[in-house]
């Protein structure tokens, strides 16, 4: 007999100590890999079996996959399976599988089922893995001898097969509940990250610091050994490369790729198409060869760019690059990325709008030059200078206010004034040095700040560049418009001076040079210090002075030509200073004009006027009107009109008693309020004088769309009517007559101005010829003697 007739069944007894110990080990085993070497080298071969193979079958039941071997062969003892994949169609183990059936031949050879390996055997045992009416897969062996296998081997086989389908339920039950847990903590912990890219996309103030937090979250979630962002900006064509890594290595250099190299770059692709690309290194290849960009640095083996839109200026792309074969990226990648590319695109639009607002807060929206705020921070920087320099250095403040610009503007019209005030500024950026700061400070008020200018000769220089700049005609909208400039000239070379200091000395020498005639300039000296130390000491003395009551109210008859009837007062402010004396408005109106005073002033001597208006009727002395000077500024909001009403309230006037006087430049400033205004103050029957008329631009063209009472010919005009004629003054007669205004012929001095208003048709007059500004006592007393009827209004 041969050896292997000799390998029967061991005894009963041995054969249930090997099922024991079987499923005592199976309690051990956690690992299929393991457990199938085990039943195949340890238990199956005990069992008398010496050619046995396990397969399992796949996801779809399609295939038998060989997981474990064991066999003998008359040539070599170390022989393995050939065939590791059966279809389950096909052969003895594909019915098996197929039937759920075990199945005995005593002869293959006569089994058309039967496939053949590279040594034929004679006969076959084949039983099925099943747990659960699902079928795991079968264990197969063979033998090479006929009518080998007895009921005996299939009852131990079909055990063996039960505790193995069992235990391979159990592992794969373990292994995905694993995994399971597994894909659970990963999500949670890319939510968590995810989360946090918001929560930093939201907070974060700085970008860089922004893209470091980012990186660090990303590189926990992605293989982003080579990561980049950059920010496209479709004006002028530029990507730039805003944050950089390379082999984990942050690169601090911001790079900016050229028009040139841009259109040939994966990034340039994707952001045209606005589409994520997702490739392998032979699929980068393809789209090299097929020219949708070109080779820019090494080749990457995986490669994944998702595009974002900012706004309508900057596009964005972020990209992730691997130049290792392990490292690939794949779609799960390209789902997270797409979301942080959403962050990212939030991030940089909450940061541009921030720098946007932050250059508006610091500039001037029309020209784009510092505004005063940027240009008082930036002399106080250079101010600080002066502690930390070993040498002495001297900084200068150019103040440039435009000769002319407010008659372009009313002529022409503010579409033209803005271009014209544009052209100008360009003029002048081309004649200053690129380190010295350029501020509009107001409507054609400019300020140019030199630092460290050797001396004043520099300074002088520069003056001369930019005059000559500004000389130059301009073609602005058709017209041929020339400027000039009146400009201020102050010194800093102290630590201990201040930034409003010298822009006070500064503008105080340009109104110096502009008192002395167009296109001059003037430097700061003594005289004008002193006369600042006065202005300075006048606002300071202004919110005192209110409310101390120092302010009094003197009063000029406004009277009838005709005849020498007092029709109403105006109100004008005298200044009883506690120090200084009788201050004349000449001296504190001005500055409280600047400064903002005027409001609470005006509003003062609004409440003054009331009261002595309340005061002469409760005395019975006969009703008049007062009018009173009020700033334009009045005029840009509705609280005015209730401010007024409070005060028609409180002091028991009859309506029209209180009215108001203001200069023409102040309406047309923003002349649609003015007129809600003025409508808002009709019920109380306050009249509107338009004070000083005639010398402004704009009066004339507007003046059509003013609700205004009464025009008031400034006294310039009356001076001329002593020796000659004055067609001007006829002029604003007829105009008052066709608009029916009344009009008011400020400074008549002698009986021939009177006699010539008279015969001209004008009404009403004021001036020194009937008498000058009266205390109220005594302009009451004058009123009550040319008045034999009290005024009826």
């Amino acid at each position: 007999m041969s050896m292997l007739s000799h390998k029967k069944l061991e005894s009963k007894t041995e054969q249930l100590s090997i099922i024991n110990q079987f499923s005592s080990s199976l309690l051990q085993i956690t690992q299929l890999d393991e457990l199938f070497d085990y039943v195949t080298s340890q238990v199956v071969s005990r069992l008398g079996f010496v050619d046995c193979v396990i397969y399992l079958s796949d996801e779809h039941s399609e295939y038998l996959e060989e997981v474990a071997s064991m066999g003998l062969s008359h040539q070599n003892t170390n022989y393995q399976i050939t065939q590791t994949r059966i279809p389950i169609a096909q052969g003895i183990t594909g019915y098996v599988a197929r039937t759920r059936k075990a199945f005995v031949s005593a002869d293959v050879s006569n089994e058309p089922k039967y496939i053949a390996d590279s040594r034929p055997a004679l006969s076959e045992l084949c039983v099925p893995l099943i747990y659960e009416e699902q079928l795991l897969g079968v264990i197969d062996c063979e033998h090479p001898e006929q009518n080998y296998f007895t009921d005996g081997h299939l009852q131990i086989l079909s055990t063996v097969a039960h505790l193995l389908s069992a235990k391979i339920n159990q592992v794969r039950t373990l292994n995905h509940l694993t995994q399971t847990v597994e894909q659970l903590n990963q999500a949670q912990l890319l939510e968590k990250s995810l989360l946090k890219i918001a929560n930093i996309a939201y907070q974060s103030e700085d970008l860089d610091a922004f893209y470091d937090d980012l990186y660090l979250i990303i590189n926990s979630q992605l293989p982003a050994e080579n990561f980049f962002i950059g920010l496209y900006d479709k004006q002028i064509d530029v990507l730039e490369i805003s944050y950089l890594i390379e082999s984990e290595v942050k690169c601090n250099a911001s790079q900016k790729v050229s028009k040139a190299q841009l259109k040939d770059t994966a990034s340039y692709f994707i952001i045209n198409s606005a589409r994520p690309l997702l490739c392998n290194h032979q699929e980068f290849e393809q789209h090299i060869a097929s020219g949708d960009f070109k080779m820019v640095g090494r080749s990457p083996r995986s490669w994944l760019g998702v595009p974002f839109t900012v706004n309508t200026q900057y596009q964005g792309v972020i990209v992730i690059q691997s130049y290792r074969n392990n490292k690939a990226f794949n779609r799960h990648h390209l789902s997270i990325l797409t979301y942080i590319s959403r962050q990212v695109s939030m991030a940089i639009d909450r940061q541009l709008s921030r720098q946007a607002l932050e250059h508006r807060a610091l500039h001037d929206e029309l020209t784009g030059l510092a505004n005063r705020y940027l240009l008082l921070e930036r002399i106080k920087h250079a101010i600080l200078s002066h502690e930390r320099a070993s040498e002495p250095n001297l900084h200068c403040l150019l103040y440039l206010d435009l000769d002319r610009f407010k008659s372009i503007n009313d002529a022409l019209g503010h579409d033209v004034g803005d271009h014209f005030l544009i052209a100008i500024v360009n003029a002048i950026q081309s004649s200053i040095r690129r380190t010295d700061t350029f501020a509009r400070l107001g409507g054609d008020e400019f300020a140019i700040f030199m630092e460290n200018v050797q001396d004043k000769q520099q300074v002088e220089t520069a003056l001369e560049r930019i005059n000559s700049a500004i000389a130059k005609p301009l073609h602005i909208d058709g017209h041929i418009l020339q400027a000039s400039g009146s400009i201020g000239v102050a010194f800093t070379n102290e630590a201990t001076d201040s930034a409003i200091g010298l822009l006070q000395q500064a503008d105080a020498a340009m109104y110096e040079a502009k008192s002395s005639g167009r296109g001059r300039v003037r430097y700061f000296n003594n005289a004008m210090r002193k006369k600042l130390k006065r202005q300075a000491d006048i606002e300071n003395d202004l919110q005192h002075g209110i409310k101390n009551d120092e302010f009094e109210l003197y009063f000029q008859p406004i009277f009838t030509l005709n005849q020498p009837h007092i029709v109403s007062f105006e109100a004008l402010v005298r200044w009883h200073h506690p120090k200084a004396g009788l201050v004349s408005p000449d001296d504190f109106i001005p500055i409280a004009e600047h400064t903002g005073q005027i409001i609470d002033l005006d509003l003062h001597l609004l409440h003054v006027a009331a009261a002595q208006l309340q005061q002469w009727r409760r005395a019975g002395n006969p009703t008049i009107r007062i009018t009173v000077n009020v700033s334009s500024r009045h005029f840009a909001s509705l609280d005015f009109v209730d401010f007024m009403r409070s005060l028609y309230i409180k002091y028991q006037l009859p309506n029209g008693t209180l009215c108001l006087e203001i200069t023409e430049s102040g309406l047309i400033e923003n002349l649609t309020l003015a007129t809600r205004i003025i409508h808002g103050l009709a019920p109380l029957g306050v009249k509107l004088y338009l004070d000083d008329f005639g010398t402004g631009y704009s009066a004339l063209g507007y003046l059509h769309q003013l609700p205004i009472h009464t025009l008031k010919i400034d006294k310039s005009f009356i001076d001329k009517l002593t020796n000659k004629e004055n067609p001007l003054v006829d002029a604003i007669l007829s105009l008052a007559e066709s608009l029916k205004l009344n009009v008011v012929a400020e400074g008549i001095e002698n009986p021939k101005q009177w006699a010539l208003l008279k015969r001209k048709g004008c009404q009403l007059g004021q001036g020194y010829l009937v008498s000058k500004p009266l205390p109220a006592q005594k302009a009451m007393a004058l009123l009550i003697k040319h008045t034999e009827v009290a005024l009826s209004i």
